[in-house]
């Protein structure tokens, strides 16, 4: 299973929501480039990026901060966050990117979404965020009544290679993550699940990689210093072997 740690951007600055609530923020950190080095130097190879002011407003607001953590880090980044226009997933793949994320526009224009899953194939994934089960947009302050797990099936039938599956109830809650519902999504044979959200300890990783998960996002329990990167990446692989046993 893929570790990636997160860098979440609003005004050009590392932060972290808690359940998406942009009132409720904390900065990390006001070198998002060096923060994205300091991942590389211990050891991950993925990152995921998200560009928070992108996703509240429609547009890529941090676009120039994010390339430059693209060119700089080496690592395998996927970017989210304002994504709604072809023009914007082609100069985020042309800068190295090699994963862009759409979310509300998936919802609002599914045609738009299946032209560019099938135009780029691997390297585009659908952000579906769950709040009760229903799929949010617009930077999570709007939920629809789409049922987020059929959501995916259809992504799944339509040729999605990826999701990344946020449960927004825990995100930046340090309270565990949503074990079950990536459970329910590891029985979409074909469609890679990142899991995104509450990722605290260990244990929930070596969980996650047992499930056949394909990959994690962790966030604030690695700031925080409740899960270490090292420890992360350690239990990944320990998931995978117990999986493999």
């Amino acid at each position: 299973m893929k570790i990636f740690p997160a860098i979440d951007l609003r005004g050009g600055r590392v932060v972290r929501l808690t359940e998406g609530d942009y009132d409720r923020m904390t900065v990390y950190g006001t070198d998002p480039v060096a923060t994205a080095k300091s991942f590389a130097a211990a050891g991950a190879e993925c990152l995921h990026v998200v560009d928070l002011d992108g996703a509240l407003e429609g547009d890529a607001v941090n676009a120039d901060i994010i390339e430059s953590i693209v060119r700089e880090s080496g690592l395998f980044v996927e970017i989210g966050g304002g994504i709604r226009t072809e023009e914007r997933i082609a100069r985020y793949l042309e800068c190295g990117a090699k994963r862009v994320i759409i979310g509300t526009i998936a919802v609002e224009k599914p045609a738009f979404a299946l032209e560019m899953i099938n135009k780029y194939g691997e390297a585009i994934a659908v952000g579906v965020d769950a709040r009760e089960g229903k799929v949010a947009v617009h930077g999570w302050k709007t939920v629809t009544d789409k049922d987020a797990f059929e959501f995916c099936e259809f992504l799944r039938d339509a040729g999605a290679d990826c999701v990344v599956f946020t449960d927004i109830s825990r995100d930046g809650m340090l309270a565990g993550a949503n074990i079950a519902a990536y459970e329910r999504l590891a029985k979409l044979d074909g469609l890679k699940v990142v899991a995104s959200g509450g990722i605290t300890h260990a244990d929930e990783l070596k969980r996650l990689a047992a499930t056949g998960t394909y990959g994690a996002i962790v966030g604030k329990a690695i700031y925080t210093g409740a899960l270490t990167l090292d420890a992360a990446l350690a239990a990944a692989k320990e998931g995978i072997c117990s999986q493999n046993a």
